[in-house]
């Protein structure tokens, strides 16, 4: 249980001594870094930098979600996912759910509300997700990026919460976007829209 913050988290942090580059590619740059502990020992924690992206809910009219199938090769399945889509270099969170949205599937939103950000991967990442919601969508091309193979289909929330129930949607960024919808949908999170 949470308690009301009285001290400092001083007594948590850990302190850089030693910084190494394992690797930089094209998409993640990997580090090993030697650190003090609070205790004055030391240990080493290998992590990835990681440029930040963007998922988006996105509710047709009906309340129907769409959502996509895309194969994820690092887990060397097909992944039910909410659209999402990486930053690039100094560009504006909204833009880029507005470029994902539209690449990816090929709706256009007029109205977005931002919901918040998640971590997904804290023990070995940088990465963060910021959440957006859109709806008042019109169904134009989709412009995929080239080596990108996805199917984009519409979903319930009834059928989303059955496929987590029974581990065919096991995305935690998508997870967690169902959790945000629910409580939006209750009542209990609203959410600002914003007319684009």
């Amino acid at each position: 249980m949470m308690t009301q913050k009285t001290t400092t988290d001083s007594h948590l942090v850990e302190h850089t001594l030693d910084h190494v580059e394992l690797l930089k590619g094209h998409f993640l740059h990997a580090f090993r870094d030697t650190v003090r502990l609070p205790s004055g020992d030391t240990a080493t924690r290998e992590f990835v930098i990681h440029p930040g992206a963007v998922m988006i809910i996105a509710i047709r009219d009906d309340g129907r979600l769409v959502m996509e199938r895309q194969y994820r090769y690092p887990v060397q399945q097909v992944m039910i996912e909410f659209p999402a889509g990486k930053l690039d270099p100094g560009e504006d969170r909204l833009v880029c759910a507005q470029r994902e949205l539209l690449e990816e599937t090929g709706y256009r939103a007029t109205e977005w509300a931002h919901a918040g950000v998640l971590h997904p991967v804290i023990s070995y990442s940088t990465e963060f997700i910021d959440i957006w919601f859109a709806r008042g969508l019109t169904q134009g091309e989709r412009q995929l990026d080239e080596g990108e193979f996805l199917d984009v289909f519409d979903a319930s929330v009834d059928e989303l919460l059955a496929w987590s129930r029974d581990g065919q949607l096991t995305d935690a960024k998508t997870l967690t976007g169902l959790l945000w919808l629910q409580n939006h949908l209750s009542g209990a999170w609203p959410l600002q829209w914003q007319r684009i």
